[in-house]
């Protein structure tokens, strides 16, 4: 399946139409941004870690029973998803203190949650993508009450999935963000799964293996993003 025209191109990623309207090819770039596109660089080969790495987890979040775009992957920087229509909405999950949550709430980073929290962002660069909750979604006509209800019960059965397997990797799942799409009738989990949308912490040592290391110029970033991929793929 070839690409055709580009359909959007945002930080990370460009997504382009397909022959089969049912279908786009998303291209993961090796561009960095953070705080909100104020700081930018590379990370190198950032697009051909976050493609595994993403294909990898879409796969297993499917075998546990939860629906996405991803189709397959065509190349070391390209997958085939299915042609969603992207909510904007970005979907927060927090397990431990950490970024702004921790800032806001003059918590400890680090600090365990009694419980995971999920917070609401509405995914507006101009804006600043800012927090929103349920109502402010559904006063916008963002999404209705049944698809936030779905998108909230699906982000928590994701955040128990991942946190079980990172952990098994000797990896902390501190917090990540998801997006969703609609296709059809059908709300699905799209965007990526990556070290660039999840804070991801060495479990023994709580050395940070995810883009706060580009964040806060901590260094070795591309040796956090190889080191992320070699254990999820280690059998």
């Amino acid at each position: 399946m070839d690409k055709l025209n580009l359909v959007y191109e945002g930080k990370a990623k460009k997504v382009y139409s397909t022959e089969d309207k049912s279908y786009f090819i998303m291209e993961f770039k090796d561009d960095a941004t953070a705080f909100n596109g104020q700081k930018k660089g590379k990370i190198r080969d950032k697009g051909i870690v976050n493609n595994r790495i993403s294909a990898f987890l879409f796969e297993l979040l499917e075998k546990n029973g939860i629906k996405t775009h991803f189709v397959k992957l065509l190349s070391e920087r390209e997958m085939l998803v299915k042609a969603v229509r992207i909510l904007p909405l970005e979907v927060i999950v927090r397990n431990i203190a950490a970024g702004s949550l921790a800032k806001k709430l003059g918590l400890n980073e680090g600090e365990k949650l009694q419980r995971p929290v999920l917070e609401l962002c509405y995914k507006n660069d101009k804006l600043q993508d800012p927090m929103i909750n349920n109502f402010h979604a559904m006063a916008l006509g963002i999404a209705t009450q049944e698809q936030l209800k779905f998108i909230e019960e699906t982000s928590f059965k994701i955040n128990k999935i991942l946190q079980a397997f990172f952990m098994q990797k000797g990896i902390i799942l501190v917090d990540f963000k998801l997006e969703y799409g609609t296709f059809g009738d059908e709300i699905l989990l799209a965007d990526e799964i990556s070290p660039d949308t999840c804070r991801l912490w060495d479990a023994g040592t709580g050395e940070k293996l995810d883009k706060d290391r580009f964040r806060r110029d901590l260094g070795k970033v591309e040796e956090a993003y190889q080191e992320v991929l070699k254990r999820l793929i280690e059998k």
